[in-house]
This record gives C-alpha cells, structure tokens and sequence, in this order.
C-alpha cells in the first residue's frame, strides 16, 4: 500500500518573501484566532519560506503532547535558538532522554508536600505587600505582583530573602522578557531596537550574577537547607558528570523566571477580570468571606474555597499566561489524513483552543461556575492544558496552584483591586501574555460583607 504523500494543510498566501511575518510580529493573538475561524481544524502559515503548521483541535494536542511526545522536540533546542539563548540548558528548553534526567533529579523539589510546606511562607509574604499599601492608592499591580512573587520564589526554592535583590531581578526579567532573542524560528527576521538590545543584554547579566553568586555562596557555606539549589549541588557531588556549574545556573534561571512569572501574570490578569465582572467578584468574597471570617488562609482551607479555584482556572482559560508552544517533527507524521513532512514546525495555541465555541459553548464570556465538578469533567482532554500536557507538563504546576489560590484569598481579604479609570491595558503577547503598560488599579478597603 503506496504511504499518503507529504503534503502541508492550506493557509493564507502571506506577502513575497517575507511571508506572514508581520502578523506574527505585529497581531499574533488576533491572527491566531482568525486562522482557526478562516480554516478549521488545521492551517500552514509561511514565515519567509519557512512553513509553519497550526494545530487547533483537543485531538491533536494530545497527539503532540502526550501520545507522540518523544517525535516532537521545542523548535529552539535543534540549533541553540529561541529560549534556549536566555534560559539555556534548562527543563523548559532540554528534550529527550536529557530532560528526562534532569527532570527526575529536581523533581522532589516540588514534590506534593513540599509545595505544600510553602504555604506560610506565601501568605506571610503576601501580608507584607499588603501592610505597605494605602487605602484609595493607584499600584500597578502587575509590578506589586511581580515583586511578591519572585521573593516567594527566591525564598522557598533558594533560601533568598532580599527585597533590594528581588527589586533588582525584577527589572532585569522585564528587560529580558520584554525583547525575545533575535535568532529564534519565528522572530530571526525581526530587528529590535538597539536600545532594546543592550537592556535585554545588561538584564541578562544581572540575572548571571546573581544566580552564579547565589551558587558560589551556597558552595563555600556547605550548607544543606533542603531547598532546590541543595538539591542540584548534591546531585553534583554524586553525579558530575550530569550537573554542570552551567546546569545548575540554568535550572536556577528557569525555576525563577517561570516560576515568578507565571503567578505575577496570573494574579495580575485575575484582578483585572474581576472588576470586570463584579457578580463574580461579590460571590468570590463571599466564599472567601464564609470560610475564612478573616483569618489567614491556610492549606487546608482551599479545598472548601471552589469558586476560588474556579476563578483561577477561568482565568487561566481566558489569559493563558502561556499563550502557544511549538514542536519541531524529527520524523515524518501523519495527521487528519495528512503527512506531514519531518523537520514540520507546529504551533500548538492555549489563546485559541481555551476560546473554541464548539467545546466551551461561551468562550466569551468570564464564568467560573464552568469549572464546578459537573462541568469540568465534561472539558475533553486537550481542550484545555494552561501548564501544558504529558511528560513536559510545567514542574511548577503545583506550586504556582498553592500560590494562585493563598495570595489571591489573602489580599481580597483586605483589598478589593478596582482598575484605574480609562486604563489603557493592552496584551503584550511574547514568551507570556503579559500587560503591556502594567495593571494601575486602584486598592479599595474591603471592610463590608458583600451579599452575594
């Protein structure tokens, strides 16, 4: 029986050379969904000469994700690109039997009970963030989220508690982060400004420092502290040859930017949403009113706040802090009926599947009720993966669940975040969809019981 011919789906014709590069570059969110709605279930889209295949339906990411994992690798990591320039060899950029490696020996690290251990450390943090706010005062809360955040997670994961240091980071990871590397698949034909260039440069190297101090502190002190950079250093001293200086620099690098980064994003689109929406505001705070009664939550409260954790998926679901991935083919695939070709770059995008009218019936609108357990167990596996799927699910998951979900029942026990008048929010959709010119909200005293 003669093999079905390689072939690629259709897709828009794009401009001479250069493709669709400029709707990647200038309108990414938009032509994503515009795609799926103009083509269906799968499309090419070229990048200069570079065809690039978009996969749309639950079937097929759990084709990629958890059925074919190990024929599929992040396009970056074959030729030293993309996030691999910043992050390096890290579990976020590594592949095959590496990763699988390295992703065993830091995995106790954000064990169940671990994570769970770090539950004090968030509320006490969070508290504090909230002792320095002023009734009626405008914060930018993807700012004061971004701080807190990186000193939970310096803190619990390397034993670091320095607010000047996490100050420092912070700036850095937004210089960085705010100007992806200029030599990745889709974004090499894309020139940044100079200016652009050198603060993600001088970013980087303050991330270096730190990190490399961090390491060379640790070392001379030979402590253990139980914490994730003790672990890497143990595993050093037992195995080498399979934990380099340069290693463990880079697990440190991707446990705190996405680490931080994730939450800060997560926490800060969630507030915007809710004074969006205020009938899901008001029986949030009287779920969270009902069960805490003004204490701090703790870890075995969560489980009887479910509006709570129906926010955060909702929110997860409409602003994906991850908002598409890509796999690279190493061997000819078929799909839909269709070979496709090995070497096959495909964007797999939470932004359009999270929003697909045929599984989420109102995709549009923001309902946390969606994920109470009736509905949530009818969500197809695929339709929905904020962390990703299969064995390169997000490590963190856990943590950044905890941390979500204690920080958000902390500070609306005490503020109710209301958006600036005629705020200009704007996504700035790179590694993460993150708001461009930051969330100015105004902190509001939440001193009443809010009926629902």
């Amino acid at each position: 029986m003669a093999s079905t011919p390689v072939t690629l789906p259709a897709g828009p014709k794009g401009l001479p050379v250069i493709g669709s590069l400029l709707d990647f570059q200038y309108r990414p969110l938009r032509f994503f969904r515009e795609l799926e709605q103009h083509y269906g279930r799968m499309a090419t889209v070229y990048v200069g000469k570079q065809p690039v295949l978009f996969c749309f339906r639950p079937e097929h990411i759990r084709y990629f994700l958890t059925e074919n994992p190990r024929n599929f690798v992040k396009p970056g990591n074959a030729n030293d690109t993309g996030l691999k320039l910043f992050l390096g060899e890290g579990l976020l950029t590594i592949d095959g039997d590496h990763h699988r490696q390295q992703r065993r020996l830091v995995q106790p690290a954000f064990h169940k009970l671990r994570v769970d251990s770090y539950a004090s450390t968030m509320t006490r943090y969070a508290q504090e963030t909230i002792a320095s706010w002023r009734p009626g005062s405008v914060v930018n809360m993807a700012s004061e989220m971004q701080a807190l955040t990186l000193r939970i997670i310096t803190k619990t994961l390397f034993n670091v508690d320095s607010i000047k240091q996490t100050k420092q980071l912070g700036h850095a990871f937004d210089a960085v982060i705010s100007s992806p590397p200029r030599r990745s698949v889709i974004t090499s034909r894309i020139n940044f400004p100079l200016a652009t260039e050198r603060a993600r440069e001088e970013g980087s190297r303050t991330i270096d420092t730190f990190i490399y101090n961090l390491i060379k502190q640790r070392r001379e002190s030979d402590s253990d502290t139980g914490d994730v950079l003790s672990m890497l250093l143990q595993a050093q001293k037992h195995e080498p040859e399979s934990m380099t200086d340069t290693q463990i620099h880079d697990h440190i690098l991707t446990f705190v930017a996405a680490g931080h980064e994730t939450a800060q994003n997560t926490l800060s689109w969630t507030f915007y949403l809710l004074s969006q929406h205020p009938h899901v505001r008001a029986k949030l705070l009287a779920e969270i009113q009902t069960v805490l009664a003004g204490r701090v939550p703790t870890l075995e409260d969560l489980p009887n706040m479910p509006y709570l954790e129906g926010v955060i998926n909702e929110s997860w679901r409409f602003y994906p802090p991850a908002w598409r991935q890509a796999r690279m083919a190493r061997e000819d695939f078929e799909l839909d009926g269709q070979r496709i070709p090995a070497g096959t770059i495909t964007i797999l995008s939470q932004w359009v599947l999270h929003n697909l009218p045929d599984v989420w019936g109102d995709p549009e609108n923001f309902r946390p009720e969606r994920w109470d357990k009736r509905n949530a167990q009818s969500i197809p596996q695929g339709a929905y993966f904020p962390f990703g799927l299969g064995p390169r699910i997000c490590i963190g998951m856990t943590f950044a669940q905890l941390e979500t979900k204690l920080l958000l029942a902390t500070i609306l026990q005490s503020y109710v975040p209301q958006l600036k008048p005629r705020a200009h929010i704007v996504f700035q959709p790179l590694v993460t969809l993150r708001p461009k010119y930051g969330m100015p909200m105004r902190l509001e005293e939440n001193n009443t019981i809010i009926p629902v």
